[in-house]
């Protein structure tokens, strides 16, 4: 299975989903049967390494981000990829309206795996302090946790298919 959380830049949000979600499915033994990736809807920071406030807060949780380089989604992505969770709804739109025939369904809304934070949208830290990178890493940590539990049955059953 291969995941693309998506956002605006591909600096803050997205690649903290997605260091989040690497470390949350090898803890899971899970890291074999699923991909991770992330990227932006904008271009500008394309190659760039995520937002140094970013990286500082995920390292405190033990999460490195230094490797992750910024790219902006691509049309092959909807073919590659099985899902590709957008980090707020004007994110949603954007994939939606993009979206070839028959993938539209693998667009979805990454806080809707959240199983204790109830909110739509994760907010863009960008403009604002170091406060807003630690609650980007929670609803992120609480929507990975939320996603790892419903994609489980499915990575189960093509484990158990593939012996």
């Amino acid at each position: 299975m291969k995941i693309l959380f998506v956002c605006t830049g591909n600096i803050c949000r997205s690649p903290t989903a997605e260091g989040v979600a690497r470390r949350w499915l090898a803890f899971s033994g899970l890291d074999e049967l699923v991909s991770v990736d992330s990227a932006g809807i904008q271009g500008y920071h394309e190659g760039e390494g995520p937002d140094p406030r970013s990286q500082t807060a995920a390292l405190r949780r033990g999460y490195d981000l230094s490797r992750l380089r910024a790219r902006k989604v691509q049309a092959k992505d909807f073919a590659d990829f099985d899902l590709l969770l957008a980090m707020d709804r004007d994110h949603f739109h954007y994939l939606r309206d993009r979206a070839p025939e028959g993938t539209k369904h693998k667009v979805r809304m990454f806080m809707s795996y959240a199983r204790n934070i109830r909110r739509d949208d994760v907010p863009d830290p960008y403009y604002g302090g170091n406060m807003g990178f630690d609650a980007v890493l929670d609803m992120c940590e609480d929507a990975v946790q939320g996603l790892i539990d419903e994609i489980r049955p499915e990575l189960e059953r093509r484990r158990q298919s593939a012996v």
